[in-house]
């Protein structure tokens, strides 16, 4: 019965009962959907007693709106912080989306569009270079002597020994070494990357811990595996004979690339960025490890209303407003780039 009601060829050929149910599904899901943003919105307005009394949903009715917690959060004691938290996420997670964009999409062109075969041997010898290289720092060498070190013998050993190596790897190897970065559970790494910017900022002199460069960085090296495997798939969407085409007419490889690919990818390079944009948004644990008073961001504002005196709702509530609005509002604007960019992955597959 379900197949016979549900069964249509279009969504203009729907029978009328099939288009009731279709309306009640969407109507409920929508409910589903924005009912926790309902939620933030009545319990921001709430005193504490109106938190802790029950669940009150309607303003005016149920409780009496107050506007102390958007007062405390915007003109309060918290304002100062809030301001400067916001600040460190909205730099933080724009310019690291965008550095990995760039840097993913040329990955991922790459990757669809040339052939690489790294002999396992010379990946084996640069792995071991780069441990000889630690061992060095470690011992006392200075940093930039070490690199000098390991970089020539590298050299070395890869012009002698390296070409007796014939085994080697593909795009798809590659492809999926990249994504199984990705895998990985940040709990895993934080702890090597936090001992790793402590090192470095011992053995040049600066400070990198507790700074918005540190975090940037963190978060292009967590979400470049990310665009490099939606922007690949997307490429492989793009037919090539667009650039063989243009190679007849005269193109370089660069120009094929900025007038022809990167205007027809367009909507994945959207969607893209606006995932990576949401990722390093509303990143908790890496910031947790590697940022101070200085460059804390909204997520750790978040979870500090958690307090002795237990969860502060009403604060917690108008934080998590104002930290979603800007994502919101960009993937309103940008809804019709991401639609076909999602709609281009889902038909691939």
């Amino acid at each position: 019965m379900f197949e016979r009601i549900f069964k249509s060829k279009s969504v203009l050929s729907m029978s009328p009962i099939e288009m009731t149910l279709s309306y009640i599904l969407l109507i409920g899901w929508a409910i589903v959907c924005l009912f926790p943003i309902y939620w933030l919105a009545v319990t921001s307005l709430k005193l504490p007693i109106d938190v802790n009394m029950g669940p009150y949903y309607v303003p005016f009715v149920d409780f009496e709106p107050s506007g102390h917690a958007w007062e405390y959060i915007l003109a309060g004691d918290l304002a100062r912080d809030t301001r400067r938290n916001y600040a460190n996420t909205v730099v933080v997670a724009s310019v690291s989306a965008v550095i990995a964009l760039i840097l993913g999409t040329a990955a991922a062109y790459a990757l669809t569009r040339f052939d690489y075969n790294p002999k396992l041997g010379a990946i084996g010898l640069f792995i071991l270079c780069l441990a000889l290289g630690i061992i060095l720092v470690v011992i006392g060498v200075p940093w930039l002597l070490a690199l000098v070190l390991i970089i020539a013998l590298f050299i070395i050993l890869l012009q002698t020994i390296g070409k007796r190596f014939k085994r080697s790897l593909g795009n798809s190897d590659i492809a999926f070494w990249l994504i199984s970065q990705r895998m990985l559970p940040p709990v895993a790494v934080v702890i090597p990357i936090y001992i790793m910017f402590q090192f470095l900022g011992n053995a040049i002199g600066v400070r990198l811990l507790d700074t918005r460069f540190a975090l940037i960085i963190t978060y292009i090296a967590v979400n470049l595996p990310i665009v490099i495997w939606l922007m690949r798939d997307y490429f492989l969407t793009i037919p090539i004979e667009l650039e063989e085409c243009a190679a007849i007419d005269g193109a370089s490889r660069y120009r094929t690339f900025v007038s022809i690919v990167l205007p027809l990818s367009l909507p994945g390079l959207v969607a893209t960025f606006l995932f990576i944009l949401v990722f390093a948004w509303n990143e908790y644990l890496l910031a947790l490890f590697l940022s101070g008073a200085k460059s804390q961001t909204l997520p750790l504002t978040v979870a500090a209303q958690n307090a002795t005196r237990g969860p502060q709702w009403w604060y917690m509530s108008v934080l998590i407003l104002i930290m979603i609005i800007p994502v919101i509002l960009i993937a309103i604007a940008l809804e019709r780039f991401i639609a076909r960019g999602l709609l281009v992955g889902a038909v691939k597959g």
